[in-house]
């Protein structure tokens, strides 16, 4: 299909967006791997909505029209059927060749019966395995009381996990045992034990996905942003969209909410649907009020999780965000996390975010289907990164060393009621943990607290170096990360912490005295404490929710989402583990204590976990306001996942402002004449942060409204602004802008952008003659909280200063890891290594989102100055935008610059 002459837009589109809706339908259409690169304020999202959907529209139009024909052509025509029941001659020749009229017909009969056809086989197929569960269940009970009863051992008690010698801690009697059950662990069966994979009945009633687009984002709010985006667009109103979100952001069930962790919100969750059938079991001869308080409880199943069908149709129905599904699933008393997923069969276009879509297991889980749809990757300057940080897993010494002591407790409080294979599981589960806590030199058993033997020091393994160093090379990991998944030990161990907290304490060094016959073991001793009082339930709105575990050092409480959660933490990093040698490294962090210490997976090759995507979806479009350098896009992500380069496309538009309205300056030197030099080794003399402080008096006193300044990072932000106090810099600044700088708490951003704003907004409001103040001065920090998702538009950022070039550090263990990988497997270029390259890459990235923050619309207007002589070196200045580099002025003498900026600026005013 040829790209369509026109567009549906709310209004008339430019030049560029015309450029980049027909490329985006061309890349689409032609199934290839697109690249788009368009600046902030040139409508990108617009046109991504109306590009995509415009084709999608199309190519539905199209399956129709082929559907249609294959139908019409097996339809005998009218005359023919009159022609045969008249003739009795020779049989006449058909309109169409016999195996279409019996495709046709066949068709037609499996239209009408496969719906019931499915849903009876499903249900035959789901009693006869629970009939199967069930009929186990009760020939091991019937063995194992045989066995008691004849004097012998069970198959439990023969092969069970001996883990303390207190007897009394094995007996438990018919209410403790019918209490605790949702606590055992799932049985476990391998596959080599089980056979081929049985396919679950759910499998066989999937719903058929149509084409559709999957929109991903990096954050709720631009994904919101976004949905609002399609709400405004011409296809607002036809199109079935679907937002997808965490249960943090869709849960309505106000006490799974308030748990606030996102691993108790998701635990809790899948235990109340768990329980929700065993309630329905239990409930039989109650009254009404009786069920609907049990319904209402923590303990009892969700009951939000009803209406769903009828809320999934709901939000096909209209487009909503986030926000809107919450409030419809409140009123229609439906679950919107399991609501919108339902929705995205039929859905047309899916929003989600970065995580959903990039991590496999998540994928599936969700439901996501790449065959044959498309994927666009929104914001994805930072893909590789994000990539890299998703599948990259650390746990700390405090989290092993609970992990360790919950399982222990675990174990021994349900020994005598697991089977033999999860005891056996288990058993090697704490021996893993063991190792990991003598690889970091602490003690299996002892509080994290207690210093650690060997000397501190940060190192780098590989894989398999890791696992033998540690004593884990003739463990398979495939198997213990298996058995985690199906047996749902995580979200067991999990309830049983919360169920006997706060005696599930974190175990010290007396346990090693029991094992020698010198008292009591503290496992016994919890077993006790369980036997001897109540356990306190969670159940949501007691004390217990939010207060921590005992740690082992009173000064210092974890806090109880960590604590609980802490196991979760080992599962993903046991699933890292089994990456293959080659494309990853264990970073072993060994401190004074164990509780300092951690254990890192960093992921070398991104490319791993992204190549399903690039394979299986019909068409892959990243898209950003800059995407330079696009080098690495291709070499690190797309190439190294089996991206032909002839399946690559390229787009890149310049901004949507007129060439008068962008002023960027690469600044040499400063008033005194001294060249501006950030670099590590002079950044810190005194004379270059004078320098600097006698740049931004002069910018301040020139430039109206908002300044933007930003720092390589916050220690040398804090450090210059230290000096500016004791200088007099900062006075001599505050005459002319009010000073704020970038908080490190997130929570505590908004509240400074507000103040920044309000303080611009009063000096324009009241003039500069009322006032000496023209507006104000922001310390940022590249990287930060500030240089990435906020709009400094118009008077908020008329000047963007970028002190130096912010090179990550090259000491980095990571870092130099990382290089030395692309070193060993990508070809140099121009007499450069892969590393070095990737090392410039990572500090242009950085400087390209923070500069552009300033320009925002087409009416904007700004001045970019770059401080630092080290700007004026041409493979600098070429990893810039297009849209910056075509326009950038390198000078080296202030004075010229000075008058420079000076004369943009009285140009716009007199514009006014």
């Amino acid at each position: 299909m040829e790209p369509p002459q026109e567009f549906p837009f709310p209004f008339e589109p430019y030049d560029i967006q015309k450029g980049f809706m027909t490329k985006l339908y061309q890349t689409l259409e032609e199934g290839k791997v697109g690249i788009f690169e368009s600046p902030t304020g040139t409508g990108k999202s617009l046109s991504l909505i109306c590009g995509a959907l415009k084709w999608l529209q199309d190519h539905e139009d199209r399956q129709k029209r082929e559907v249609e024909e294959i139908l019409e052509g097996a339809r005998p025509s009218s005359a023919t059927e009159e022609i045969r029941k008249n003739s009795s001659a020779e049989p006449t020749i058909p309109a169409a060749p016999d195996w279409v009229q019996q495709f046709a017909k066949k068709r037609e009969a499996e239209e009408r019966t496969l719906k019931s056809r499915e849903e009876q086989e499903a249900k035959v197929k789901r009693e006869a395995r629970l009939q199967e569960i069930r009929k186990n269940n009760r020939a091991k009970l019937f063995t194992n009381k045989r066995k008691r009863k004849d004097g012998e051992k069970s198959e439990e008690e023969e092969e069970g996990f001996a883990m303390g010698k207190d007897e009394t801690s094995t007996t438990d009697g018919p209410a403790e045992k019918e209490e605790d059950a949702e606590l055992l662990v799932d049985d476990y069966k391998s596959d080599e034990e089980d056979g081929p994979k049985q396919k679950r009945p759910e499998d066989d009633q999937e719903e058929v996905h149509i084409t559709k687009i999957y929109y991903c984002s990096r954050t709720h709010s631009q994904l919101a942003q976004f949905v609002r985006e399609v709400q405004k667009s011409p296809f607002g109103k036809d199109v079935r969209v679907v937002s997808l979100g965490s249960r943090q952001n869709l849960c309505i069930n106000d006490s799974v909410r308030k748990l606030g962790s996102a691993h108790l919100v998701n635990d809790r969750c899948l235990e109340m649907q768990n329980n929700k059938k065993k309630e329905d079991s239990r409930g039989k001869g109650e009254d009404d009020d009786t069920k609907r308080k049990k319904r209402r409880s923590l303990s009892a199943g969700c009951p939000f999780h009803q209406h769903i069908p009828t809320y999934s149709d709901e939000v096909l129905a209209e487009v909503r965000d986030i926000e809107q599904l919450v409030i419809k699933g409140r009123e229609m008393e439906a679950c919107p996390y399991y609501g919108t997923r339902y929705s995205i069969p039929a859905a047309q276009l899916v929003a989600l975010p970065y995580n959903t879509l990039l991590h496999k297991h998540t994928r599936e889980v969700t439901g996501i289907k790449l065959a044959g749809n498309v994927v666009i990757i929104d914001e994805a300057h930072n893909l590789v990164d994000t990539i890299t940080g998703i599948h990259s897993v650390e746990i700390t010494g405090g989290q092993i060393a609970r992990a360790y002591s919950q399982l222990t407790q675990y174990a021994q409080r349900y020994k005598s009621r697991l089977l033999a294979k999860n005891l056996r599981y288990i058993k090697q589960i704490l021996h893993v943990l063991k190792h990991f806590i003598m690889c970091l030199g602490g003690k299996a058993g002892h509080s994290p607290e207690e210093p650690s033997t060997g000397v501190p020091k940060v190192h780098l393994q590989t894989i398999n170096d890791f696992l033998f160093t540690a004593g884990m090379d003739n463990i398979n990991l495939f198997k213990i990360q298996r058995y985690c998944e199906q047996s749902h030990i995580s979200r067991k161990l999990n309830g049983f912490v919360e169920k006997y907290q706060p005696s599930v304490t974190l175990q010290t060094a007396v346990d090693t005295k029991a094992d020698s016959g010198g008292g009591a073991s503290s496992v016994s001793k919890f077993l006790q404490q369980i036997k001897q009082g109540s356990p306190q339930q969670t159940g949501g709105t007691q004390e217990s929710d939010t207060q921590s575990l005992s740690s082992a050092d009173p000064k210092e409480e974890t806090p109880h989402h960590q604590s609980s959660s802490s196991f979760m933490h080992i599962e993903a990093f046991l699933l890292a583990l089994t990456n293959a040698d080659k494309d990853g490294r264990v970073v072993i962090n060994k401190q004074a204590r164990l509780s300092q210490s951690s254990l890192r997976f960093l992921l070398l090759n991104p490319a791993l976990h992204f190549s399903d995507i690039v394979q299986q979806a019909r068409a892959v479009v990243m898209a950003g306001g800059t995407m330079q350098p696009v080098s690495e896009f291709k070499e690190h992500l797309l190439f190294a996942a089996g991206v032909e380069p002839e399946r690559i496309t390229e787009f890149s538009c310049g901004h949507v402002i007129p060439a008068c309205n962008l002023l960027p300056v690469a600044l040499g030197s400063g008033p005194v004449g001294g060249a501006v030099d950030f670099s590590y080794e002079y950044r810190n003399k005194e004379y270059m942060m004078a320098e600097l402080g006698r740049v931004l008096v002069n910018l301040c006193n020139l430039v109206p409204a908002g300044v933007c300044v930003f720092f390589p990072s916050y220690e040398y932000e804090r450090q210059v602004y230290k000096f500016f106090e004791d200088t007099g810099v900062l006075k001599r600044l505050a005459v002319r802008k009010q000073v704020f700088r970038e908080p490190k708490k997130a929570s505590q951003v908004d509240q400074v952008l507000s103040d920044y704003s309000k303080c611009i907004q009063r000096c324009r409001t009241l003039g500069y003659k009322a006032m000496p103040l023209t507006g104000a001065l922001l310390f940022s920090v590249v990287g930060g909280k500030m240089s990435e998702g906020i709009n400094f538009s118009d008077d908020l950022g008329r000047c963007v200063v970028m002190v130096g070039l912010p090179y990550p550090n090259i000491k980095s263990p990571e870092l130099k890891e990382k290089m030395d990988y692309l070193d060993a497997t990508l070809p140099h270029h121009a007499g450069k290594s892969p590393g070095q390259i990737h090392y410039e890459n990572l500090c242009m990235k950085a400087v390209n989102q923070s500069i552009g923050r300033a320009i925002r619309h087409k009416d904007d207007y700004a001045t970019i100055v770059l401080l630092d002589r080290r700007y004026f070196r041409p493979h600098v200045c070429t990893a810039l935008p297009d849209w910056i580099s075509s326009h950038l002025q390198t000078i080296s003498k202030f004075g010229d610059a000075f008058g420079t900026i000076r004369k943009f600026f009285l140009a716009k005013k007199a514009d006014r």
